[in-house]
């Protein structure tokens, strides 16, 4: 392979050199955009669109756009894009993946591709790994936009559709994954045009790309709203797993030997894939907990699955590592970041078997509505493009997923931390021993560091014993996330020691001496500064507005100044810093990812800054004990290690990296599983959308109604007719039961057509009918009538396929014992049901719009329909009612006599 990666390095290069001479061009011109004044500079944003709309491309002034953002971004900022910044920015123009080490200034590289896009109006969507970040962005790199002229939004948990839709409207929106794609499927449910809030789907620029559309693409996202099952099944089965025996191992604790006896517990866990299930003793314990001959019989399907939920609760699902507790409720822990995930709820009874387990009110199961991977969401944008510190080994994931390629950028500076190789223990006790005895030779010296975790309970379990030892020590995981700006930005510090959870999509540098600005504006809040005149005084300011208003005067004189003094102090601290060894990075545990890892360690040494980097592992680690290699295993009890003896040898090094890539592996193949099942929802969802946009957009859908009406009788008059031979009474009681009145069907001399002349005849009487009562109700109305039913067919119908859908997917791979692949089956069992659904929508569309009722009153009266409450005979779901003005006592009296009212016919 090794002369396959010196040609695509060669290709690289080639490549980096051609953006190298438009980076040239920019620098060129850097004196002309330098000499321009502020009102100058300004001007160049409206410059920029009147020489698009005249034919220019976004291409032709890609150097004068980056020219301008950059300028901009030095005096509002103090941040001038270096090179390397700018050939990021050109990766990130193209739709590709910009892979730019930690601490290159990431957020800052967004901002020339950002305005350059921005400028064609159709909105750019720049996509966070949570709210803080879209926030945080919005806030500072949201400053250059409008200096520039720009609008710049944010999308954040809690806000209203009236908020969500001005943020979209802006020409640059900040926002999460989670947010950009549930608002979509919303947009996706509305009945009328104007509750959408999201733009068309233009471009997008993802940071920390692979977190995004990696790691969590195996999570759909799920709008849901309330099931009507019962919530006891959890309580009963959380009760009865409490009665239960848990085996004294794992499977992948057992020996070979081991794994051919019966299970010494009522269940067996397989932790590998994070499966639990009874075993012969638990069967029998279950049966007779619940009085059942047979659990695993069909008709026992829900009782069983909820005593495995449970089950899975009790024995995979950890507190403190997978959820928290939070005000009463159960929160999911993100596995990539750390974070708390607020609003999502684990699928298929899990979240409920969770709640049962701490003791919390059981939430009563739901339904989904909509659905969507982040894979076939961000496929959708016109143009998609990300970046971050670690893709290149997803490249080959990335280029057949989202057809986005890597370009490695080099760094600004050259990297001076050392890497050093990992050290290896029997055990996590003497593991962590070693952790906290390196800590302590560290924070001697004054050396800040950085100890990663992988879970919030071995955070808290570190905190304890740097505690004990009398290591002063901040601790960052998802229940105290409310300090991390504080916690990151002081992180680098003289003699600083911070333990934090997953380093993924933190978003903030660790400054060795500390964060002078981040220190400034909390000096400024102690002299009585609000936040928004401390977001006032942090950016740039024209001369003349100073000169024309003191206080704001005052304000700046007093920023800069603090600013200064915090800049002279942090300046000396990080020159003692650096002589002490710059940042070391502690890891505890080797993450199932390489690409978490590398996150991590690329914390220390940004921007040529020294520093250091090493991992502890245990080989009873999650990571170890589950894909390690068993011949470690034996090694070490042959040599019989000692608990706190390290081991360092190139074949634990190399078997470390083969379990990481036995992971990846796996989950890379979850996720194409994942997306090869959502591609058949995705197809047919896409037919949904687009049928549902195209009625939103005001589209007259009469004809189609007529051609449903048309359809319906046809298929009505075959399924009547047998050897020419027409069943005319079956068909007119078929007729009236599913949409037109009996009497309608008396007309003389129907017994004697057939065919396409009776087809013909039963529509004419069909839409005389219909006529009626549009003429009744105006045209105008009939025809938002027929949309909203439509619209609410086609809706309920899709929440039901959307289930059905679910429950195949769950038995499909059954289909696999008889020689069938599940995925083809699924397809085409898929596209039959979709097929059913499409016909029931047509029926219930028509008749619903034949079932409308309307109330005539004994005077002649103008009539309306209140199309948010219309009406249909049937007991499902409300449809919209038809009513009729009522005339008040006082009006003029409808019979013309000139009288009022209540003097004339409303007398009686």
């Amino acid at each position: 392979m090794g002369f396959l990666d010196n040609l695509f390095n060669m290709a690289d290069k080639r490549e980096l050199k051609g953006f190298e001479k438009i980076a040239d061009k920019i620098d060129a011109m850097e004196p002309k955009f330098e000499a321009m004044t502020n009102k100058e500079l300004k001007s160049m944003t409206n410059t920029f669109k009147d020489r698009l709309a005249k034919g220019e491309t976004l291409d032709d002034i890609l150097p004068e756009a980056f020219a301008t953002v950059r300028e901009a971004s030095r005096r509002v900022l103090g941040m001038r894009h270096y090179k390397v910044q700018l050939i990021g920015g050109m990766v990130l123009h193209q739709g590709r993946i910009a892979e730019m080490k930690t601490g290159e200034g990431k957020t800052l590289v967004a901002t020339a591709p950002v305005y350059l896009n921005a400028l064609e109006g159709k909105g750019v969507h720049v996509v966070t790994v949570n709210d803080y970040l879209a926030k945080r962005d919005k806030e500072e790199m949201g400053k250059v936009y409008e200096f520039l002229g720009l609008t710049v939004g944010v999308i954040v948990h809690g806000q209203s559709p009236e908020e969500r839709r001005k943020q979209y409207e802006c020409d640059i929106t900040y926002g999460t994954n989670n947010e950009y794609g549930f608002d979509y499927l919303k947009d996706n449910m509305v009945i009328h045009k104007e509750q959408r809030v999201q733009r068309e789907l233009n471009y997008a620029i993802v940071d920390e790309v692979d977190s995004i559309l990696i790691d969590e693409a195996r999570t759909p996202l799920i709008i849901s709203g309330p099931g009507d099952k019962s919530t006891h099944l959890y309580t009963d089965a959380n009760t009865f797993v409490l009665t239960l025996k848990r085996p004294s191992k794992t499977q992948q604790e057992k020996t070979e030997e081991e794994k051919e006896l019966p299970s010494d517990g009522d269940y067996e866990i397989d932790e590998k894939q994070k499966a639990v299930s009874l075993s012969e003793s638990g069967i029998k314990k279950a049966e007779l907990y619940f009085n059942v001959e047979n659990i695993t019989d069909v008709e026992h399907t829900e009782l069983f699955h909820h005593i495995n939920q449970a089950l899975k609760a009790h024995a995979i699902m950890k507190k403190d590592v997978d959820y928290v507790s939070k005000d009463g409720e159960i929160v999911i822990v993100d596995e990539f970041t750390g974070r708390l995930m607020f609003g999502r709820r684990y699928s298929e009874g899990l979240h409920q078997a969770i709640e049962a387990k701490e003791g919390l009110h059981v939430q009563r199961e739901s339904k989904t509505l909509a659905t969507i991977t982040f894979q076939n969401f961000f496929r959708m944008y016109s143009k998609l493009a990300g970046m971050t510190g670690t893709a290149k080994t997803e490249e080959e994931e990335f280029k057949s997923i989202y057809k986005m390629d890597v370009v490695q950028i080099p760094t600004n500076k050259p990297i001076l931390r050392q890497d050093l190789p990992d050290v290896v223990y029997k055990n996590e006790k003497g593991k962590f021993n070693a952790v906290a005895q390196d800590i302590i030779e560290r924070h001697a010296k004054n050396q800040p560091v950085l100890v990663g975790t992988v879970s919030i309970e071995k955070s808290e379990l570190l905190s304890q014993i740097l505690k004990r030892k009398g290591i002063k020590h901040e601790v960052l995981n998802a229940k105290n996330h409310e300090k991390e700006a504080e916690i990151i930005a002081q992180a680098g510090r003289l003699g600083a020691v911070t333990i934090a959870t997953n380093m993924a999509g933190r978003g903030t540098d660790i400054v060795l001496g500390g964060n002078p600005l981040f220190l400034t504006k909390k000096e400024l809040k102690k002299h009585g500064f609000t936040d928004d005149s401390i977001k006032r005084v942090d950016t740039s300011i024209d001369a003349e507005e100073l000169a024309e208003n003191e206080d704001l005067a005052k304000a700046k004189e007093t920023f800069d100044s603090l600013y200064h003094e915090f800049k002279e102090k942090a300046e000396k601290e990080q020159e003692a810093v650096k002589e002490a060894g710059g940042l070391a990075i502690i890891g505890t545990e080797r993450h199932e990812s390489r690409r978490i890892d590398n996150q991590l360690r690329g914390r220390s040494g940004r921007q040529g800054d020294p520093g250091s980097s090493r991992f502890y592992i245990a080989l009873d680690d999650d990571l170890m004990r589950l894909f390690g290699s068993e011949r470690i295993q034996g090694i070490v009890e042959r040599i019989g290690l000692e608990e706190d003896m390290p081991i360092e040898h190139k074949m634990l090094t190399k078997s470390i990296e083969n379990a990481q890539k036995k992971v990846e592996g796996r989950n890379f193949g979850i996720r194409k599983h994942v997306l090869q099942y959502d591609d058949v929802m995705n197809k047919q969802r896409q037919i949904i959308y687009a049928e549902r946009s195209s009625v939103l957009e005001g589209e007259d859908i009469h004809e189609y109604i007529q051609s449903m009406v048309k359809e319906r009788i046809g298929a009505a008059v075959d399924a009547y007719t047998e050897d020419k031979k027409v069943d005319y009474a079956g068909l007119k009681h078929y007729l009236y039961g599913a949409f037109m009145p009996a009497e309608s069907l008396e007309v003389e001399g129907l017994e004697t057509l057939e065919g396409e002349e009776l087809i013909e005849k039963i529509y004419e009487i069909a839409f005389a009918i219909y006529k009626e009562k549009e003429e009744i109700i105006t045209s105008e109305r009939m025809r938002e009538i027929e949309r909203i039913i439509l619209l609410q067919c086609v809706d309920n119908h899709w929440i039901d396929h959307i289930d059905a859908m679910d429950q195949l997917r769950q038995g499909i791979g059954l289909r696999a014992l008889g020689q069938q692949d599940p995925v083809i089956a699924y397809k085409l069992e898929g596209f039959n049901m979709f097929d059913e659904m499409v016909d029931q929508i047509r029926q219930d569309t028509v008749r619903y719009l034949f079932g409308i009722t309307i109330e005539k009153q004994p005077t002649e009266r103008k009539q309306i329909v209140d199309v948010d409450t219309i009406e249909a005979p049937t007991d499902e779901p409300k449809q919209p009612v038809v009513k009729e003005t009522k005339v008040g006592r006082n009006d003029p009296c409808p019979c013309g006599s000139g009288k009022k009212y209540k003097n004339c016919c409303g007398k009686n």
